[in-house]
Parts: C-alpha cells; sequence; structure tokens
C-alpha cells in the first residue's frame, strides 16, 4: 500500500498549513489554510494546488483559523467533492470565517484592480468568492472528540482536545495495511494550558509518526493565571487612557477577542479600569462571539461577558468610519490581529500618527505583515499605498498567545511517551523548529527520527524513520525555495521601505537641486527601460 506524507504548508513559516496523505485508494488532507506572511508567501494562494483537488477524498480540519482552514473555497470550487471533517466548535466558526474570508478575497482584489486599471496593469481574480466559501460550507460534517470517523478505506481518524480555541484539536490517524495499524498524529495548534474557555491538550500514546507544531519551539513565556493576565491588560489600559488617545488592539477575530472581551468584563466590574466605552468594530468577531455564547456551558464562564452596556458592536461601513472621531478615552479592538487585513488598518492609518494613540499588539506577528513591523519599531509604514509616520505607542503583550512555548510542547511530547518512528517538527520559523529539535535531542531523543521537512517535500512512511524526497508526489519541484518562505521580508518590504527612505532623504535635502540630483543618481542605477514615464 502507497502511503506518503507531503508538507504542502506551514514549513519554514507558521501559516499555510496543508499536509497531504496520499494512499493506493486516493488523498487526505488535514488542513487547508491560506499563507500569510510576506506578499512573495501570500502569492502562492494564488497559484494552483501541487496536487489535483479531485483526488483529494476528505479533509480533515484541526481548528478554523484562516492559515489551517482558508483555501477550502478554492479547493472545492476546483474539484474537491469529499467531506471535511471538523469538531461542532470548528464547523460553528467556519460558517462565519470563510464567507468572511471570501469579502476580504473578493474586496482587497477589487481594491488591488482600480490600481492595476490607473497603471496600465491586467486585473486578477479573487482566490474565491463569498459564493465559493458558501459551497465549501456545505461540505462539513461535524464529529465529536473521541468518535472514530472512517475516512478513506483502511483509514479511521479520531480528533483530541488542543486547548488552542473553540474547536480546536489533535487529529489521530490509524492506518491499516496488511493487517498491521500504525497511528500517524498531527498536534495541531496546540494551548499553552490554562485558558480560560478550554481544557488541556490532549493526544493518544506513542503514536508511529507525529507531526508537531513549533511556533514557539524556541521560546519560553512567563506563566501567568488568569489574575496576573488581567493585572497585565489593567496596566495597559490604564496607561493607554492616560496618554490621552484611544486604545487600539488589532485582535483576531476567533478566541483572542472573546478573551479579552472576557477579561476586559472582570475588570470592568472589579473597578479596576475606568468604564469607558469599548468599540467591537468587527462585525466578524460580533458573530463569532454568537458562537461563543452559544457555547457558554461547555465553556465554563459562568455569567455573559461579552453583554456589557459599555460594550458596543460596530457592524456597518459607516458606523466603523464615525469611530474617527474618537481623540480619547476609548477602547477600539478589530481585526486583523496581524494588522494585514480588515478595519484595523483604517484605524492605523489614522492614529499611528498620533503620540497620545496606544496600538496593543496581543498576538504572533508574522514576518513580513504590518503588525511585525510596527512589533520591530519601524519609524513610518505604507498603508493602502500611503506613508504614514508611527508616533503611536507601540506595545505588545504576549499572555494571550493560544500557543504552548518550548516547555509546554516538550511537555506534550512527553506525555505521548515518545514515536514509534519519526517526528517531523512543523509550523514554526526555522529558529522555532531548529530550537525545539535540539531541546528534543538534549532530552535524549535520536536525532536521526527528527525531521524539519521543506515546502512541498515527500516522507515516505512505510520507511522505518524519517527520509526526505526533494519533489513532490507529481515530481514537480517545490514552489519555493526554503530561503523564500522563511524570509522575514521579502522584496515587497524592501521596496516599500525604500520607498519611505526616498521620501525622507528627499524631504532633508537642502534644495530643490539637491533633490534632482538624488533621483537623478537613482535613476543612473535603473536598467534602461523601454519606455520612461513621462516627467
Amino acid at each position: 500500500m502507497t502511503l506518503s506524507l507531503t508538507f504542502h504548508g506551514a514549513v519554514g513559516t507558521v501559516t499555510g498549513s496543508c499536509f497531504r496523505i496520499r494512499t493506493g485508494d486516493g488523498d487526505l488532507l488535514i488542513d487547508c489554510g491560506l499563507f500569510q506572511g510576506t506578499k512573495t508567501v501570500k502569492e502562492l494562494n494564488y497559484r494552483p494546488f501541487p496536487f489535483k483537488p479531485s483526488a483529494v477524498k476528505a479533509v480533515l480540519l484541526t481548528h478554523a483559523h484562516i492559515d489551517h482552514s482558508g483555501l477550502l473555497p478554492k479547493l472545492v470550487r476546483q474539484g474537491f467533492k469529499g467531506r471535511v471533517h471538523a469538531t461542532a466548535g470548528t464547523a460553528d466558526l467556519l460558517a462565519y470565517m470563510l464567507p468572511d474570508s471570501g469579502y476580504i478575497q473578493e474586496t482587497e482584489v477589487e481594491r488591488l484592480n482600480r490600481r492595476n486599471r490607473q497603471r496600465g496593469r491586467p486585473a486578477v481574480e479573487p482566490i474565491y468568492t463569498q459564493a465559493d466559501a458558501q459551497a465549501a460550507i456545505r461540505h462539513l460534517h461535524a464529529v465529536d472528540y473521541g468518535e472514530w470517523v472512517t475516512v478513506l478505506r483502511g483509514i479511521r481518524a479520531r480528533f483530541w482536545p488542543a486547548g488552542h480555541i473553540l474547536g480546536s484539536a489533535s487529529v489521530e490517524l490509524e492506518v491499516t495495511r496488511g493487517g498491521t495499524a500504525e497511528t500517524i498524529l498531527f498536534s495541531g495548534d496546540l494551548g499553552p494550558g490554562g485558558k480560560s474557555f478550554h481544557a488541556d491538550a490532549e493526544g493518544p500514546p506513542r503514536p508511529d509518526w507525529m507531526v508537531l507544531e513549533t511556533t514557539y519551539g524556541n521560546r519560553e513565556r512567563v506563566e501567568v493565571g488568569e489574575a496576573e493576565r488581567q493585572a497585565l491588560l489593567r496596566d495597559e489600559v490604564r496607561g493607554a487612557l492616560a496618554a490621552g488617545g484611544p486604545l487600539l488592539i488589532p485582535a483576531f477575530a476567533v478566541e483572542r477577542t472573546q478573551e479579552l472581551l472576557y477579561d476586559l468584563h472582570r475588570l470592568f466590574d472589579g473597578g479596576e479600569i475606568p468604564l469607558v466605552d469599548v468599540f467591537l468594530d468587527s462585525p466578524l468577531a460580533d458573530s463569532l462571539t454568537g458562537v461563543f455564547r452559544r457555547h457558554l456551558a461547555d465553556l465554563g464562564t459562568g455569567d455573559d461577558p461579552f453583554a456589557r452596556p459599555n460594550l458596543h458592536r460596530v457592524r456597518s461601513v459607516a458606523e466603523s468610519q464615525r469611530l474617527n472621531a474618537i481623540k480619547g478615552g476609548a477602547i477600539i479592538m478589530a481585526a486583523s490581529g496581524m494588522c494585514d487585513a480588515g478595519r484595523i488598518r483604517h484605524h492605523l492609518k489614522n492614529h499611528l500618527w498620533s503620540p497620545e494613540a496606544t496600538v496593543l499588539l496581543v498576538g504572533y506577528q508574522a514576518p513580513g505583515t504590518l503588525g511585525h513591523l510596527l512589533q520591530q519599531g519601524a519609524a513610518s509604514v505604507r498603508i493602502h499605498g500611503e506613508e504614514i509616520a508611527v508616533r503611536a505607542r507601540i506595545r505588545s503583550l504576549d499572555v494571550y498567545s493560544g500557543h504552548a512555548d518550548r516547555s509546554g510542547l516538550l511537555s506534550w511530547v512527553t506525555a505521548r511517551q515518545g514515536v514509534g518512528r519519526g517526528l517531523f517538527l512543523v509550523h514554526g520559523e526555522e529558529d522555532a523548529c531548529a530550537g525545539l529539535r535540539d531541546a528534543l535531542v538534549r532530552r535524549g531523543w535520536d536525532p536521526a527520527l527528527i525531521r524539519l521537512p521543506e515546502l512541498d517535500e515527500v516522507a515516505d512512511l512505510t520507511a522505518p524513520a524519517p527520509a526526505r524526497a526533494p519533489a513532490t508526489a507529481e515530481g514537480g519541484p517545490p514552489r519555493l525555495e526554503p530561503q523564500a518562505v522563511s524570509a522575514g521580508r521579502d522584496w515587497h518590504n524592501r521596496y516599500a521601505a525604500f520607498l519611505l527612505d526616498l521620501h525622507r532623504a528627499l524631504d532633508a535635502a537642502p534644495d530643490d537641486a539637491a533633490r534632482d540630483a538624488l533621483l537623478r543618481g537613482v535613476g543612473d542605477r535603473l536598467p534602461q527601460a523601454t519606455g520612461r514615464t513621462a516627467e
């Protein structure tokens, strides 16, 4: 029986999760996620899949985050006919998240095509539409934790709590070949433990093969309980209000928004922070908060933390635009968490230049994203093609992560009692993967059992240990070289930085003659073009 595993995403980077199990009876996908990060990496979303969607018989989703689920509508549009197995929580979230993602694809491409028309460039098509997303939702099949479900002849799957977000799971596959069963465990994204809404991550003992996330594989975080976490948020809110401007919180619509609302609810009720207005400026986050409310009995939060008189749900664009008039004494939460799309970019454009404003980053910021640039101390950034000076207070609070740190990952692996044949480290930047590998080796793991795969690499699961096959199962080359996948910045980022530096140099020049000389010097270094823009 043919049995291979191909890594079509989340290798060398934390996004684009997509792992393909290939058998003689067809293909299975574990996740089908959207790439995020640099434009070079994001362009993979527009390319054809490196496999035939019609050959995929089923998909198993670890959770609803778009970097794990966001290409499902494209998969369906291009010929996938099977079931998408997921927990009930994941299915409930995706009913809102996938159409919202389709809307973003349409609106972002519409804005891009307006610029392309002005520049004489060809129009591009969205990755998928809202209608494609609705079609994908009809393929969802909800399963319970601990329930075995047959997904292909000779293969059944079981979902284990992962403690990451609502509905998140590790996926255990049991493959029977020649009367012998072997197991493959995909960790999915593992939670840190002690979350307000979830039990800690679990999993089966000693799988034959394991695919393990390493988002924080080289980092330790100070463990904080709920009260300590809320105290840290209290201090940030107080500092932002004292600065005199609004507090902007870019927040992921699922889980992070609800955790923040929960903690703010406790701080307001306890008199720890002034009773200021909180504007939830994200229709998606508002809808997903409704999903959390329906799961409150399972979440164990007691009273409803999502219903307060000072919490205002902003749905329409006109309502969102009216928030521009707010100068201080309020909290504005909007998606996306990495500042790469959505309404938060408009609020940043409106407030980043103000020293009184505060931006509080409360989640992982992938290299190349606007959030990462702000976190790294950029003096100015480009938003919607415009240069914006960064004078606002940029703060980070790393206590809301949905990911286990290095110690948490090692504890979870230790509880699995090792692996029978091999471990693949994924869903992490190069340093994070290498850091966790080294930590495992220090704990006595055989280095020969650990592999850090590259994009579109194939592993032969009939082999006794992890083995590299450099081409895809269809014989094609990897879509991107490893250095392009893992690069923190690409030429798009460098181009934007160059434009900002050029503007600053022109502003600093003593007179027009110096500015003209500077531009001519730059122009003289460019290759001769076939046609020049009119001066």
